[in-house]
């Protein structure tokens, strides 16, 4: 490899641009100067003495011993719900875990996609992460509705979906689109009729609404509009159909009075509802479009090549600029976690680590050819701290994968909890760690939405769904041996501990790992009714787009047969022993 250019090693640096970087296994890895030039040219040398934000170093108030659930909410249908579950489902939800003494639910990311006929499926893909996806919305608890007449009521009801498969079904995956056409004529139809009055609206709100009134007549990505209307401004404000933005300001309205049921629903926990926040946003999207002073265009974030994914990902997702957010006051992200944690028990970070640097991949370059821009963490720290402090909530981070020892260190000393996940808790040798060894300050699982389900790893269903999607890096057969000798490692540890035996199923497996769990020091526990219910299917299978379902995935029980199932009640019995 040549020299390294001293030249474009001082602009990297003026910019927080790494020039290289260290694996999880402590390798160095040397980044491509095309590569560093790339990103330096998207970013501006930061201003010596920059005022970092307004929030002393200091930490969270100690997180309670809890336990509860992690759910995908889109998955959890009912009787009620109109094919996809809404607010009113999460907060029967949350009325029946406190009822069996839980602590916390957290919930995927319920933030604005695209607003486009065919929704998409992907709540880490988000339009804003300031608003709401209407998908959301229980119809039949409107006041709009609740107030009209038989005859409109009756119409509306009409519109619920009947094709939609019972879930267990075969192929019954979620259908987005469907569920959203459906749910959307009969929002317009009580708007229509109930012509609420829009008063008092913010600015931000304003901003939205006028994007998706926009979007719905130029497209969602606001990049291909006429070049008038592609900044917030009063050409912009101007061309949007005012009744179109009246409906989405309405819309957003009636979302935060169903996140607000929810949340009083979990009022007796500990915790209550965590809320997700996504790591980046649609760069075509609403939050792009409001935000474009301090949004980084061009760029999109994702990872470097690592053990479960090893050619990178590419997130396709646009993210803040440092040197913009620095020299604004940090203003935006203050914003949007005030918003987030407005309903929120708690607030689980996606990717952590990027409050200290982010995985920049620039134009032109795959997931594998991109660089870490870094970010002034204290600022980023303080802000988070203080609104959810502000708040009165919990912060989880999602700190898995390649993670610096600064991120975990940091994040012990503020009381922000980390997530530990039994396929990545394991010693330098790769071996599983014993519970006891497990870290206190930490959220702690069986799996996550990227990872294999229980089921899934014992029956090597991670592999075949790889293998079938064309996303392994290495060869298939390898990977079965690698899958079976993880599978007895994983029996191993169960078998020392007394938690399994030589004629164990695998739902006594399965048991045995939420057993394992419980021995635990961490703070919070958390449960996953994909693993409890047997799932084999990961909710998403990073890599893919099409090859597979992602976020589609139903759970296999509806919500009114899932709170009376004996293995939920089993789990909840044994997590709520917990000393």
């Amino acid at each position: 490899m040549s020299s390294p250019d001293p030249a474009l090693t001082e602009a990297a640096a003026a910019r927080g641009v790494a020039t290289w970087y260290s694996t999880a296994g402590h390798r160095r890895v040397d980044i491509d100067p095309d590569v560093v030039r790339a990103v330096v040219a998207l970013l501006e040398p930061r201003a010596a003495g920059t005022p970092a934000a307004a929030a002393p170093p200091v930490p969270l108030p100690e997180a309670p011993r809890t336990w509860g659930w992690m759910i995908q909410l889109y998955g959890m249908r009912s009787a009620g719900s109109w094919g996809v579950g809404d607010f009113a489902d999460l907060a029967e939800f949350a009325r029946w875990a406190a009822s069996t003494g839980a602590g916390a639910v957290l919930v995927n990311p319920l933030h604005a996609v695209a607003p486009v006929e065919e929704m998409p499926a992907s709540p880490y893909s988000p339009s804003s992460r300031r608003f709401v996806n209407p998908l959301y919305l229980r119809v039949a608890a409107l006041p709009e509705y609740l107030a009209a007449p038989d005859e409109l009521r009756a119409r509306v009801d009409a519109l619920r979906p009947v094709t939609l498969q019972e879930p267990g079904a075969p192929d019954d995956l979620v259908d987005y689109g469907e569920a959203w056409r459906a749910k959307r004529a009969a929002l317009e139809l009580l708007f229509a009729a109930a012509e609420p009055p829009i008063v008092d609206v913010a600015p931000a709100l304003r901003d939205f609404a006028t994007y998706t009134a926009l979007a719905q007549v130029h497209g969602a990505d606001w990049r291909d509009w006429p070049e008038p209307l592609r900044r917030p401004g009063p050409a912009a404000y101007a061309a949007a159909d005012p009744r179109r933005v009246a409906f989405h300001v309405w819309l957003q309205r009636r979302c935060a009075e169903q996140l607000e049921a929810a949340g009083a629903a979990a009022a007796g926990m500990a915790v209550g509802i965590v809320h997700d926040l996504a790591v980046g946003i649609d760069p075509g999207g609403a939050d792009a479009w409001t935000l474009q002073d301090v949004i980084a265009r061009g760029a999109r974030v994702g990872a470097p090549p690592d053990a479960f994914n090893q050619q990178g990902q590419d997130w396709g997702l646009a993210t803040w600029r440092p040197d913009r957010l620095a020299a604004t006051g940090y203003a935006a992200y203050r914003d949007l976690l005030r918003g987030v944690l407005a309903h929120a028990g708690g607030l689980r970070v996606d990717h952590v680590a990027g409050l200290w640097r982010l995985w920049w991949i620039p134009p032109g370059h795959g997931a594998a050819k991109g660089a870490y821009v870094h970010y002034d963490a204290e600022a980023m720290l303080g802000v988070l701290i203080e609104e959810a402090v502000r708040a009165g909530a919990v912060v989880v981070g999602e700190d898995l994968g390649t993670v610096e020892p600064v991120v975990t260190s940091t994040l012990r000393r503020r009381n922000i909890l980390g997530s530990a996940v039994l396929w990545f808790t394991r010693d330098d040798d790769g071996a599983f760690v014993p519970p006891e060894r497990w870290p206190e300050n930490a959220m702690a699982s069986i799996s996550t939405h990227d990872l294999p389900t229980a089921t899934g790893f014992l029956t090597g269903e991670h592999v075949l769904a790889r293998a079938e999607a064309g996303v392994l890096g290495g060869d298939a057969r390898d990977e079965w041996v690698a899958a079976g000798r993880e599978r007895a490692a994983l029996l191993d540890l169960l078998d020392a501990e007394g938690l399994t035996g030589p004629d164990s199923t695998d739902e006594d497996i399965v048991l045995a790992m939420h057993r394992l769990l419980a021995r635990t020091p961490c703070r919070i526990l958390l449960a996953s009714p994909y693993d409890v219910l047997g799932e084999t299917r990961q909710p998403n299978l990073p890599g893919t787009t099409g090859q597979y379902p992602n976020w589609r995935i139903p759970l296999p029980l509806p919500l009114e047969e899932l709170t009376t199932d004996p293995r939920m009640l089993r789990i909840a019995e044994l997590f709520g022993s917990r000393p």
